[in-house]
């Protein structure tokens, strides 16, 4: 399969969490981001949650805490929701971004990792429902998160 193809349904997530922000924003970049980061991690907990022990196995194959704490693979769909749900109603806008930037930091250490070692794996960030591999386009969402976050504790 080409390499769109395969990576379709990342990037059909990330077009409906964009034109939704999109549809909502009144008040320029900020808000948008808001609204992306909201909808976009809301979508991906809601992915995990269909097959949590799925999720939880493949997720502790290269995430550094859910190697040693099983059970963080299981709370982190729900940090991921409550996360995005903190962005959509703007609560705690602070502690929102240092905690993306946590949470999003040691996923992309994580991601890192497992590229460096060459293992050949499902990315679980989109759960069990949907087959996308772990590469750099998991690494650069990472990284994504954790950039407007800080620009965002920044502004």
């Amino acid at each position: 399969m080409d390499k769109i193809g395969r990576y379709w349904p990342l990037i059909a997530l990330i077009l409906v969490a964009a034109a939704g922000a999109a549809a909502l924003t009144q008040n320029g970049l900020i808000d948008w981001m808001h609204y992306f980061m909201g909808l976009f991690l809301c979508q991906f907990a809601m992915l995990k949650l269909f097959h949590p022990s799925s999720f939880a196995e493949g997720f502790q194959m290269y995430d550094l805490v859910a190697k040693k704490f099983r059970v963080y693979a299981y709370i982190y769909p729900l940090i991921e929701l409550a996360l995005g749900l903190a962005y959509l109603s703007s609560t705690a806008p602070t502690l929102t971004y240092i905690l993306t930037i946590i949470v999003m930091g040691v996923g992309a250490v994580g991601v890192i990792g497992a590229l460096r070692r060459g293992l050949d794996i499902r990315c679980a960030c989109m759960g069990t429902v949907l087959d996308v591999p772990l590469s750099t386009v998991t690494l650069t969402e990472d990284i994504a998160m954790i950039a407007m976050a800080c620009w965002m504790l920044l502004i």
